[in-house]
């Protein structure tokens, strides 16, 4: 079928340039709907999104490249193929668009890169809830910019990252994608990645607007029942963040429903939110057979052109990863169902990406010869990340590690490479469906990393990750028993669709640790030889049996996914070569019991005399040991000072002193400071947190909320001045109307280690009218951070 358009005009997005406007006046709607798809070229029997074996599109790629193609769909990261022979093969797909199509447009290239880029042979970083335990939104922007540098070398424009989801249920298989479950936190180091990965030449893609993870009882794609409040003031911040003050070119739709509406087929956030309120102009991407999934999962369509028609009038304005439903859009434009001009909103779109990215006006004569995706920087970067991130959650003296003796390696985490990647590290996502390919970069195991730094060390497994075997229990006693120090590795495997223990389509009913590695640990525990506990996750676990009792490891570790350095970085922790810095970006729960939990929640959230069940954590949201002690006072709020707390806990503090308080007006920026001292004999980095208390509001509010946060590195003997300047969304929320305000009244501004510490305390006192937010005010909390 072939229709030519003869009513561009009003109907193209504003700001559309006159080059786009002519080149949608000129495309038939075959072309208009060329431009609105991917095509998975590779796509075979693997398993690399959710029911790509059933879902995938069966055109033939020269069929469906006729009229022109929107997007080529991971050309890297579906099998292992050699960079430089795939960009030639690349640059000459673009020259074949170029030529043999009648308007000679390129396609846009996308590519996974949330843990660096999805290709063989390049550099795999920490896992997103390893950036969050690191506080350090400026490492995760020099790692964006190294992996966008990779990515447009080998001609890919659109990378599938960050993953902005707020993290509320660590039964969740895909928490290893997450930041942390502070909102803040999430959007801070969230728009520092999009910073980076646009700063390199590539557009990013916020994934999974919105409500994703909060999926009923943490299963994946499961109905969502978040209230409007909680959308507002939870989940949709750090996307509003990435596009309002970190301009990401790029979103996703989550494939959940919220109340019974897919978020797919929903213009209030797609369009009415997203573009009209937040001013977003990039393109919405589809994730992978979304579209589809209206007809086949949610069942609010009764054919793929159903479905195609409310995703498109949705705001979804590319099908990916390939055209499924799309192309039926054609039938609806020529029954008249669908006005041709929804089209061509979607088609300026696109064409203003690529023209942005300068598709429009590419040369593709010359592909490189010559590729290092894993070079120097790659490899100082992650290092980097790996060593600020690990948290210290328990150290009874034996850290670090002065003259350890013989070492006992032990743990089926112990010598895996896997073992220190996410999902969607290019190992655990494509490779392990290629078994006897090698990895194509060098990536030690824990066990090699300690040879490396220590000696020799003897090994043993014990166990495998998941299973009730226990028969290498035995050598792993004998082992620990001939040993002066036994360092214990367990954890996870990530994988996808029940292939791992944790990652996408990985969910779990029980936060004990996969298999029967708790009991190995207790094994190697009973030996009496000390024993550092060190954890590769993709979430949190219940650890309280290793953290709060007395027969329990000397010492633990966690590691979020670490990557390619993980465990370099390991060993020099354990050596005392660096001092642990990490903190928990996500609560340690007691129990799965206690799930969802969020350290944001009301005083009725908690403990109460009204229940039997104590939801607090093992450790609470913020908790990080160091070698190192850290001094923190001197809080001050716009000049007032504040006082030492008497109490801790999160639910109340007593503060005494003269009673001062700090007066601002309801949408005013304020000023906070702190001073923080490295108390200790070592150089160490301290996270100087500052918590909200609001004991009376309109609606209930949290007992402790984030408001700013910065990672100081300070030598021994070295104090520095934290200064805060805070905006008044910082103290917003919806109020009863729906509205986000700044009520009138009193709030405690708690400086601390931790959401459940508190060593200082200042009143700060809101005043004059109740302050209604508009998008035009800040977000970002300003940092300065003053030595000396």
């Amino acid at each position: 079928m072939t229709i030519q358009n003869t009513d561009v005009g009003a109907a193209l997005p504003a700001g559309v340039s006159p080059r786009v406007q002519a080149l949608v006046a000129e495309m038939t709607l075959d072309e208009k709907l060329a431009q609105l798809v991917g095509y998975w070229v590779d796509q075979g029997d693997e398993v690399v999104a959710p029911l790509s074996g059933e879902k995938v599109t069966t055109a033939a790629y020269t069929d469906a490249t006729v009229h022109g193609l929107g997007h080529l769909t991971r050309v890297y990261g579906t099998r292992p193929v050699d960079p430089v022979e795939r960009a030639e093969w690349l640059w000459g797909e673009q020259r074949r668009l170029q030529t043999e199509t009648r308007l000679g447009i390129p396609a846009l290239v996308h590519e996974e890169c949330l843990t660096g880029f999805a290709a063989w042979q390049a550099a795999t970083f920490p896992t997103p809830l390893a950036w969050g335990a690191s506080f350090d939104p400026d490492a995760v922007e020099l790692m964006a910019s190294a992996i966008g540098r990779s990515m447009r070398e080998v001609g890919v424009h659109q990378g599938l990252a960050p993953v902005l989801d707020v993290v509320r249920d660590a039964r969740w298989g895909r928490v290893d994608e997450c930041i942390a479950e502070d909102p803040y936190v999430v959007g801070t180091i969230g728009t520092a990645y999009v910073r980076g990965l646009q700063g390199a030449g590539v557009h990013a893609t916020l994934k999974h607007f919105v409500g994703y993870s909060a999926s009923r009882a943490g299963r994946n794609h499961a109905p969502v029942s978040a209230g409007q409040r909680e959308l507002q003031d939870v989940f949709l911040p750090p996307f509003e963040m990435a596009v309002r003050d970190g301009g990401v070119r790029s979103v996703m739709n989550s494939y959940t429903e919220i109340d019974g509406v897919p978020v797919a087929s929903n213009p209030d956030l797609l369009t009415d939110l997203l573009r009209r309120r937040w001013g977003f102009d990039g393109t919405v991407v589809s994730d992978y057979f979304a579209v589809e999934f209206l007809r086949s999962m949610h069942g609010i369509a009764g054919s793929l052109g159903e479905a195609a028609q409310l995703a498109l009038e949705a705001g979804i304005d590319v099908e990916l990863p390939g055209p499924d439903a799309y192309p039926h859009l054609a039938e609806r434009v020529a029954s008249g169902a669908l006005p041709e001009s929804v089209v061509d909103r979607a088609v300026a779109r696109v064409l203003t990406e690529k023209e942005d990215l300068g598709l429009l006006d590419a040369d593709f004569t010359d592909a490189p010869d010559e590729i290092d995706l894993d070079d120097a920087q790659h490899r100082a970067l992650a290092h980097r990340l790996a060593l600020e991130s690990v948290v210290l959650l328990r150290n009874d003296g034996v850290l670090p590690l002065r003259a350890p003796g013989r070492i006992a390696v032990i743990g089926p985490n112990a010598d895996s490479g896997e073992a220190l990647m996410g999902c969607y590290s290019f190992a655990n996502h494509v490779l392990a469906h290629h078994p006897g390919v090698p990895l194509g970069f060098s990536l030690p195991t824990v066990r090699e990393a300690l040879a490396s730094r220590f000696g020799a060390v003897s090994y043993a497994a014990g166990c495998a990750v998941e299973g009730s075997d226990t028969t290498g229990f035995a050598e792993a006693v004998a082992t620990a028993e001939a040993a002066d120090i036994a360092i214990v590795v367990v954890g996870d495997r990530a994988g996808l669709f029940g292939r791992g223990t944790v990652g996408e389509g990985n969910d779990a009913d029980s936060l004990d640790l996969p298999g029967v590695q708790r009991e190995l640990v207790e094994a190697v525990v009973a030996t009496g030889t000390p024993v550092v506990l060190v954890l590769l996750t993709g979430r949190p676990y219940a650890l309280d049996w290793a953290l709060d009792g007395a027969s329990g490891p000397a010492a633990v570790l966690q590691a979020f996914f670490p990557g390619e350095e993980g465990a370099p970085a390991l060993a020099a922790l354990l050596a005392g070569d660096a001092t642990p810095s990490g903190r928990l970006p996500v609560s340690l729960p007691r129990s799965a019991g206690a799930q969802p939990y969020s350290y944001l929640h009301p005083l009725l959230g908690g403990p109460s005399g009204v229940t039997s069940t104590d939801p607090t954590p093992v450790r609470p949201f913020g908790f990080g040991l160091s070698y190192t002690t850290f001094e923190r006072g001197d809080l001050r709020v716009d000049g007032v000072s504040g006082s030492a707390a008497v109490s801790s806990g999160i639910a109340a503090v007593e503060v005494p002193g003269s009673g001062a308080v700090a007066d601002v007006r309801a949408g005013d920026a304020f000023t906070v400071s702190a001073r923080v001292t490295n108390t200790g004999a070592r150089h160490g980095a301290d996270v100087v947190q500052v918590y909200a208390h609001r004991a009376v509001a309109s609606v209930t509010r949290p007992v402790a909320q984030l408001v700013a946060y910065a990672r100081v590195d300070l030598e021994p003997g070295e104090s520095a001045e934290v200064r805060f300047t805070v905006p008044a969304s910082r103290l917003a929320y919806s109020d009863r109307a729906m509205r986000r305000v700044v009520e009138p009244g009193d709030v405690e501004l708690r400086l601390g280690p931790s959401c459940a510490e508190v060593d200082e305390a200042v009143a700060l006192r809101i005043t004059g009218p109740l302050y209604e937010l508009s998008v035009g005010d800040a977000r970002v909390v300003d940092v300065e951070v003053r030595r000396g």
